[in-house]
């Protein structure tokens, strides 16, 4: 795939729930942390969905069946159908229903999420390397999975047995910090065993083409708070993005973003999608967004003005993404985030 290297966030004289049709919103760290809602979160997806806007909600997280995912959001304030969630599970289960027959057994390490979107494409979840499966899949199964599950995996596949993975997040946000997740237990069977799992989550194709087939989204917009699985989907999937400051991703991580992890918008947190996103456009040798001038220095990139932290931070994106290229921004960005207050 060969697409034009972003230099520079976008501009959108529209507030990004009129100019899409569709937010595909990632939740940890996007709508809740730790189960509970990120502040501006519900009312602004309140306002956006009053405004027409279809809110569809995909996650990499495979522990939890759709139809409970809603219950929560609902809970938070959203009132949620389990038709709006879209989940690695159903990504990854259709990918295996593709490989074998309708009513085959699949060895599950994860929990009811894989369960139940295995039972939705006709297959059948089972427990144990002895039962016969015709495939492997592992997702997310919480902070209780036991570490016999994975020598179950192991087993199957040394047999033969082909091996998917809901995802390979190797963190999962929660009250309490950054835990492991789903990829860091894949991991631990790729150590053990030698093989290569067949991924459907985030940013791969399966998850993109599952959104798609389900929301029917003809204008999405991705909503996210990783690079590394939200805005490089996008990127795969040829659809714009929205970076919120709220979960994994900091500033400094934006600056030195690499082509195919660089947003299409940024912004601090949800209230995002109901404004417009400010132009930044060249100013001599340097970038302007707002009242902030960034420049790329020798070794550092510098910031002149003052105003809304979010300006300076798009000015400082396309002074760090124009000098990085096709690559990463190596330079210091530390003092002109701290103006920032970032």
């Amino acid at each position: 795939m060969s697409q034009t290297v972003r230099t520079s966030p976008g501009g959108s004289e529209r507030a990004l729930s009129e100019a899409y049709d569709t937010a595909l919103l990632d939740l940890d760290g996007v709508v809740y942390t730790g189960g509970e809602a990120i502040v501006y979160a519900v009312e602004s997806l309140l306002a956006a969905r009053a405004g027409g806007m279809h809110l569809a909600y995909v996650t990499n997280n495979a522990l939890r069946p759709p139809e409970v995912v809603a219950e929560h959001i609902t809970e938070l304030g959203v009132p949620t159908e389990a038709a709006d969630v879209i989940n690695s599970a159903q990504a990854v289960a259709r990918l295996i229903a593709e490989q074998v027959p309708q009513g085959s057994k699949v060895l599950v390490i994860g929990g009811e999420g894989l369960r139940s979107a295995l039972r939705e494409r006709g297959l059948v979840p089972v427990e144990s390397a002895e039962d016969g499966p015709a495939a492997v899949v592992q997702g997310y199964g919480g902070p209780e999975l036991a570490w016999g599950r994975f020598a179950e995996a192991c087993y199957a596949i040394a047999r033969g047995v082909p091996w998917f993975a809901s995802n390979t997040d190797l963190t999962i946000p929660s009250a309490r910090g950054i835990a492991p997740g789903n990829g860091a237990a894949v991991e631990v069977v790729r150590i053990a065993t030698g093989a290569e799992p067949q991924v459907a989550g985030k940013p791969l194709p399966p998850m993109h083409r599952e959104t798609i087939l389900r929301t029917g989204a003809e204008r999405p917009l991705v909503v996210g708070d990783r690079l590394d699985t939200d805005i490089e989907g996008a990127f795969n999937g040829e659809v714009d993005s929205l970076l919120v400051l709220t979960g994994v991703t900091d500033a400094a991580q934006l600056l030195a973003a690499p082509p195919e992890h660089r947003p299409t918008y940024v912004d601090t947190d949800l209230r995002g999608l109901l404004t417009g996103q400010p132009e930044v456009a060249a100013d001599g040798d340097g970038f302007r967004c707002g009242s902030f001038v960034a420049r790329a220095g020798a070794e550092v990139l510098e910031l002149d003005g003052d105003g809304e932290p979010m300006d300076g931070l798009r000015a400082l994106c396309a002074a760090a993404w124009t000098v990085a290229g096709a690559g990463e921004c190596g330079l210091d960005a530390g003092k002109a985030l701290a103006r920032l207050g970032l």
